[in-house]
């Protein structure tokens, strides 16, 4: 659900739950359990969602969610390859859908300077410090962390 939820925020649309209450208006366990992950991963990166606008592209990487209706369920292995973008107050938020094996994000998207501005600060949203990156030919390489800080996706935020 969260990277569903993070998918369609990255096309400027928005995630309507359909969640059905039994008979004596209780939610369910595992319903309930579901929305306490997602409002848990938005209590920590709720930034690159709440209030964004969307970026120039939405996204980047080779894994493609099932599209249409009745998809809702359907699991999507994401790779550490396959980032969302959306922007706001300047800032620019890449949410990486899978942690990399090998402790580097590399975002193909931001190899060249966006609007003639190179980055200058890369922040893992839950983190401490600010991590070493650098900006190269084939994309911009970011070091991360020995383990996220979320569970599902994790969230970095740009400045230019």
């Amino acid at each position: 659900m969260v990277h569903q939820l993070i998918d369609i925020v990255s096309k400027n649309g928005n995630l309507l739950l359909n969640i059905g209450p039994r008979s004596d208006g209780t939610i369910p366990e595992p319903v309930q359990q579901v929305l306490l992950a997602v409002g848990d991963w938005l209590n920590l990166n709720g930034e690159a969602i709440y209030g964004t606008r969307p970026w120039r592209i939405y996204g980047e990487g080779p894994t493609k969610p099932a599209a249409g209706a009745f998809h809702d369920t359907d699991v999507t292995n994401y790779t550490a390859e396959d980032f969302r973008f959306t922007t706001k107050n300047g800032a620019l938020y890449v949410i990486g859908l899978a942690w990399p094996t090998d402790g580097e994000a590399v975002i193909r998207s931001l190899a060249q300077s966006i609007g003639g501005q190179r980055v200058q600060a890369v922040a893992l949203v839950g983190g401490e410090a600010k991590l070493h990156f650098e900006q190269r030919g084939d994309g911009l390489h970011v070091q991360l962390p020995g383990q996220s800080p979320a569970k599902y996706a994790y969230v970095l935020r740009i400045t230019f």
